[in-house]
């Protein structure tokens, strides 16, 4: 007897665990549907308030020169800076290093800053000559020189100087306020 107790309770199929698989897809619904909503919330509220930054912006510029005094040189200065544009050059500028005794590498992610559409639109034109013109720059560096910050440094104005030289070159003006290495790797 004692055997036919245990032998139904034996047979009978073990309680299921199929609820984590239904819970864990209702959060990852529910954190999909919070990140749009946050997204749809922050982009509506966003316009508005640019556009009204816009128009107070504007308004602050023109007391400005009225109460300067300065008339319209000073309106032509506070016109001809505009926000910081950037422009990365893509893909990375992988290059050998000059170095006698052993095979060094060095890779550079570089980003371009004008305050100017016409600036970052003549530097994307002219683009192949820009990464032609800073690759052949790497290229003559030696690794002990730009290990330092200092070394760095140095190379982030040669590469300046090198860029706003093509623009000039190409187009009457250097166009490009700063050079920035954002990414900076020797092996």
């Amino acid at each position: 007897m004692a055997s036919a107790a245990t032998t139904p309770a034996a047979s009978a199929p073990p309680a299921k665990k199929g609820g984590l698989l239904p819970m864990l897809l209702c959060a990852v619904v529910a954190a999909g549907g919070a990140g749009g909503g946050v997204w749809f919330m922050t982009q509506s509220k966003a316009k508005p308030a640019a556009h009204a930054e816009e128009g107070d912006g504007e308004k602050a510029a023109a007391e400005e020169q009225e109460s300067s005094g300065h008339g319209d040189e000073h309106g032509k200065t506070g016109s001809a800076e505009g926000a910081a544009q950037y422009l990365p050059l893509t893909p990375a500028i992988v290059v050998n290093l000059n170095d006698d005794v052993t095979m060094r590498y060095l890779q550079v992610d570089i980003e371009l800053m004008a305050r100017s559409n016409a600036a970052i639109d003549a530097a994307t034109l002219h683009m192949p000559r820009i990464r032609n013109t800073l690759m052949l720059l790497f290229t003559q560096q030696q690794f002990e020189d730009i290990v330092t910050r200092e070394g760095k440094e140095k190379l982030q104005k040669d590469a300046l100087a090198a860029v706003q030289a093509v623009l000039k070159e190409e187009t009457g003006k250097p166009r490009i306020d700063a050079l920035y290495f954002t990414n900076f790797v020797m092996q």
